[in-house]
């Protein structure tokens, strides 16, 4: 057995790339792990490991040292240098209705369920999974129904997901961390209420989430929390994963229970992002809330787009990303077009990488322009991390439509269950978490209140 994502072999050749999309120079680096018989590209998931000598991974630890020795990128990710660019008053309403958050869980469940069976599955693979079966443009659910077998062998469905995820397997919505971490943060939010801290989130984790359910970022930090590091530092000791989107997948129940407050719901979500991840992974996190706190009261999806976009600090890589992509969303160019320019700029990144994902997401609700199965389909069919894309836009344009406007044909497979390791949320309805959800939003109102 060999555990992935925290070996220092595995490590640094990721840390390589993440330092050098930071802007730091880690030549010298580089040049003494290849020298000393390293592979400086990293290993690929589900590939056979290989398992190195004791020297090579000595070699690996003190070069991760030396890297998180280097200067940081320069762009804002303490709190207090973040809030003080926020807006000083919203002009979103606050009241929220339960069937608003309702859409929001439905939403959130659909478009990872949509995007399940084609996690890793690069583009050109879902297009032509697409066209051999007369499905293309994406419009319902993924099918091995009449694939061919040639097509299937080149592009092979998410071993962990097609039993549950392919239209002829849907019986309720399986078990995914995109759902698990909005579990997660419920209960945070249920145990230590709006003022909980990121020791409690850390602590959250270590009791209720099995390691095994975690991955990259988390599961780094999972190991330096069990090492005796406590946030922020969990985060930050030989982490080459701290930008990538785990953190950005975690937020929205922040979010929904600020209604129309997307500065408080983005200082919960720095809470929990900072245990993990830094700068444009924290950045992901808050603009994910952000859109969650607007889209259960906004009316339009450029309102929700404006107030995520408020609570990024201007001179950041991750602001950039979002904005570019939400202007070539809202242009004439027809979706392929789009996301060619997307992959253009952002292709050299992991496919689990904060920004790309994060720019998908940014123009695939604005060239959806509010509605849900165009919106969902659109970001699934762009790649990268389908799951979690699919997930926070189905989240946004689930709540801007309310549960009782969501098509039948994607929310009735559901059938109101949602598997989960999380103990005590097995088998949990979405209208009981849209209850929970709603009774959390007012119980903050009461607080500010008092």
């Amino acid at each position: 057995m060999r555990i992935t994502w925290v070996q220092p072999e595995d490590l640094l050749p990721h840390e390589l790339a993440a330092s050098r999309d930071e802007g730091r120079d880690v030549s010298a680096l580089a040049a003494r792990w290849v020298a000393a018989g390293g592979d400086l590209t990293p290993p690929v998931s589900g590939a056979s490991p290989v398992v190195a000598s004791p020297a090579l991974r000595a070699l690996a630890v003190e070069l991760l040292d030396a890297a998180d020795a280097l200067p940081a990128v320069s762009e804002p990710d303490d709190l207090a240098a973040l809030r003080s660019a926020w807006p000083a008053s919203w002009t979103l309403p606050t009241d929220v209705a339960v069937d608003r958050l309702h859409g929001a869980w439905l939403g959130r469940a659909v478009g990872c369920l949509l995007g399940k069976p084609v996690e890793k599955i690069p583009r050109e693979g879902i297009r032509e999974i697409l066209d051999a079966t007369g499905r293309w443009p994406l419009r319902d659910w993924f099918t091995a129904r009449g694939l061919p077998a040639e097509v299937a062998a080149r592009w092979p469905w998410n071993r962990r997901s097609a039993p549950t995820s392919l239209a002829e397997h849907i019986d309720g919505m399986p078990e995914d961390d995109d759902l698990n971490y909005a579990l997660l943060a419920l209960r945070v939010l249920e145990t230590h209420g709006h003022g909980f801290r990121s020791e409690d989130v850390a602590q959250a984790w270590l009791d209720w989430l099995p390691a095994g359910r975690v991955f990259t970022a988390e599961r780094v930090a999972y190991r330096n929390l069990l090492l005796g590091h406590a946030p922020p530092a969990s985060a930050r000791r030989h982490n080459p994963f701290r930008e990538w989107i785990g953190a950005q997948i975690r937020t929205d129940v922040y979010g929904w229970v600020n209604p129309g407050r997307p500065d408080r719901a983005a200082e919960l979500a720095w809470r929990d992002a900072v245990v993990s991840h830094v700068r444009g992974g924290v950045h992901g996190a808050m603009w994910a809330a952000a859109l969650a706190a607007a889209a259960p009261v906004a009316s339009t999806v450029d309102e929700v787009l404006d107030a995520a976009e408020a609570v990024l600090p201007a001179p950041s890589r991750f602001a950039a990303a979002v904005r570019e992509a939400r202007a070539l969303g809202s242009g004439s160019a027809g979706w392929e077009a789009v996301v060619d320019e997307l992959y253009a700029r952002h292709g050299h990144l992991h496919w689990v990488h904060v920004r790309p994902n994060a720019a998908l997401v940014a123009a695939a609700l604005a060239w959806g322009r509010g509605d849900f199965e165009r919106s969902i389909c659109a970001v699934v069919s762009g790649g990268w991390d389908t799951d979690s894309t699919g997930a926070t836009v189905g989240a946004v344009t689930g709540a801007l439509a309310g549960a009782k406007e969501l098509p039948a044909r994607w929310v009735e497979p559901l059938h109101n269950r949602l598997a989960s390791s999380i103990a005590g949320f097995d088998g949990i309805g979405f209208d009981e978490l849209a209850e929970r959800t709603r009774e959390l939003a007012s119980a903050d109102r009461r607080e500010v209140a008092a």
